[in-house]
C-alpha cells in the first residue's frame, strides 16, 4: 500500500503517531518535501537516518525548501524504482526531480523544490539558498518524462501546488505566510495538470490537510492512502 504525508521537518516524533503505525512492511510512504531529516551530518543525525531506514517500510521524500541541499547532494544517485535517485540509509529514499518511479505498480511522477517565505532572511551562504528553485536543466527532464509516458501516470507528488490552487488556498488563509508567492514553479505545475492524466496529485507546503478537488491533496500532517 501506498501512503502520502506531508512535510516532516525532522520531527521523528511523527513517525510513532497512531497513522504512521498503520503502515505494514512491503508498503511505502511519500513525502511530500521539506524531510528535514538530513540536516547538520551529526552522530544524532545518522543514527535517526539510520533508524528510518530499517523500518519495515519504504520511506520515500521529495526535496522542499527546507532542506540542507549540499548535505543531501553527498549522497549517491543511483536506479531505484526504475529512475535515478539516492539511497540514503536502507529504505530510505530521496526521489529525484523530474522523474517517474514505478513503486508497487503505479507510476509515480516526482518534483521537489519551490520558493520559501523566509528566503530574505537567509544568509548567502545558507546550505539552502539557491537549490530550492528547480533548473533548467531538471523542467527539461520533468518534461522529456512526461513525454516518454504519454502524459499518463498515477500520482504526483510535488511540494508546490498548481497555480490555481496556490492562490485559491492563500485566499483562503488570507495569508502567505505558509506558502510563499506564486512563482514559475507554480505556473509549470498548471500546465503538467491540463497536458497530464493522473489519479491523485499530492502536495505538502501550504501547511494543511485539504482535499481540494477528487484529484487534487494539500497533505501535511495526516497520513492518506495514495488510492
Amino acid at each position: 500500500m501506498i501512503y502520502v504525508t506531508g512535510d516532516l521537518h525532522g520531527d521523528i516524533g511523527r513517525f510513532g503517531s497512531k497513522e504512521m503505525r498503520q503502515l505494514k512492511k512491503g508498503d511505502t510512504l511519500l513525502v511530500c518535501g521539506d524531510f528535514g531529516f538530513v540536516w547538520d551530518g551529526s552522530k544524532a543525525e545518522r543514527a535517526a537516518l539510520k533508524k528510518l531506514g530499517k523500518l519495515g517500510y519504504n520511506v520515500c521524500f521529495i526535496d522542499g525548501v527546507h532542506e540542507n541541499f549540499a548535505l543531501l547532494g553527498e549522497y549517491p544517485v543511483e536506479e531505484w524504482g526504475g529512475a535515478p535517485a539516492r539511497v540514503i540509509s536502507g529504505n530510505l529514499i530521496h526521489l529525484l526531480r523530474g522523474e517517474i518511479y514505478t513503486i508497487e505498480g503505479k507510476t509515480v511522477f516526482t518534483m521537489g523544490g519551490g520558493v520559501s517565505p523566509d528566503d530574505d532572511f537567509r544568509e548567502p551562504d545558507d546550505a539552502r539558498t539557491g537549490w530550492e528553485i528547480p533548473s533548467r536543466e531538471e523542467f527539461d527532464r520533468a518534461a522529456a518524462a512526461i513525454e516518454r509516458v504519454h502524459g499518463r501516470v498515477d500520482y504526483i507528488i510535488t511540494h508546490e501546488p498548481p497555480m490555481k490552487i496556490k492562490a485559491f488556498l492563500q485566499l483562503k488563509q488570507q495569508t502567505s505566510s505558509n506558502g510563499g508567492e506564486v512563482t514559475g514553479l507554480n505556473t509549470f505545475f498548471e500546465e503538467l495538470g491540463r497536458c497530464c492524466t493522473f489519479k491523485r496529485w499530492f502536495f505538502g507546503s501550504m501547511h494543511v490537510d485539504k482535499f481540494i478537488s477528487s484529484s487534487h491533496a494539500a497533505v501535511f500532517r495526516k497520513v492518506l492512502k495514495a488510492e
